[in-house]
């Protein structure tokens, strides 16, 4: 895996799959590193080259000081497809990641082909919960909000079916880097890309949760309905929609790539 050098910081990314074939790029959620695509990685690789990569203040990248930005982070992919000699990919952001799709959508075009966002917002009208978890972390530790974050990432049923699933997607969680998680949630605080959305012209899936609290299928109607042609399916599952059912969130991204 190459570390890639961002304005100073190195990220840490991976590239794998069909040589030759279309590029397609994973983004991502809050305290996620890119083991969280593993579940959608056989199926993509063997009709996309698929490039995954460490959020800046998570996994195996960098932890600048913050504050960090939606620019930033769209900029941060910029760096990574320019290190790989790539002019333009597809991309499937979840969460954070739809939120940097969107910024890249708007303001880096040429260098989008089709974009999926997934369990994701555009906007908090209310930075109440931001600021509740930044002050929970500062205090106890990502441990301090894991239970109920978890409880939000993955609904309770799958919880109880999936106890080991369960488990890997907390030990990532528990593993995020402090400051960098911080970071990433006084970004999150003060999010608001309305006006970005009209500017997107890309062809543009959003994928929302039916049970997902956290972007609700209010917030993706609001995407889809921003983004010019846009279209929009729901998944049986809470926020992290890929791991809760691989198998719909997989077709969806391959039936939405591969249509002419």
């Amino acid at each position: 895996m190459p570390m890639i050098d961002a304005d100073g910081c190195l990220l840490n990314v991976s590239v794998e799959g069909r040589d030759g074939g279309p590029t397609l790029m994973l983004s991502n959620s809050l305290g996620c590193t890119l083991q969280m695509w593993e579940p959608q990685m056989k199926a993509l690789t063997q009709v996309f080259r698929v490039i995954r990569y460490d959020r800046r203040g998570h996994g195996k990248s960098s932890v600048p000081p913050g504050p960090y930005t939606m620019e930033r982070f769209g900029r941060d992919v910029l760096a990574i497809l320019d290190d790989l000699n790539i002019e333009k990919v597809h991309w499937c952001g979840l969460s954070m990641g739809g939120m940097a799709g969107q910024w890249l959508g708007a303001n880096a075009p040429e260098r989008m082909g089709k974009l999926i966002l997934a369990n994701t917002s555009c906007y908090y009208p209310d930075p109440t919960n931001w600021h509740n978890r930044i002050k929970a972390v500062k205090e106890g530790g990502i441990a301090a909000v894991a239970d109920a974050v978890i409880a939000g990432w993955l609904t309770q049923d799958f919880r109880e079916r999936e106890p080991e699933i369960t488990a890997k997607m907390k030990s990532m969680l528990l593993a995020s880097p402090v400051e960098g998680y911080l970071a990433c949630c006084e970004a999150l605080s003060t999010l608001d890309q309305r006006a970005l959305l009209p500017k997107i012209k890309s062809p543009t899936l959003v994928i929302a949760g039916r049970h997902d609290m956290a972007t609700p299928i209010s917030a993706a109607e609001l995407i889809r309905s921003n983004i010019p042609g846009a279209s929009m399916t729901i998944i049986d599952a809470a926020h992290i929609s890929n791991v809760e059912q691989p198998h719909a969130f997989t077709d969806a991204v391959v039936g939405f790539l591969t249509q002419r």
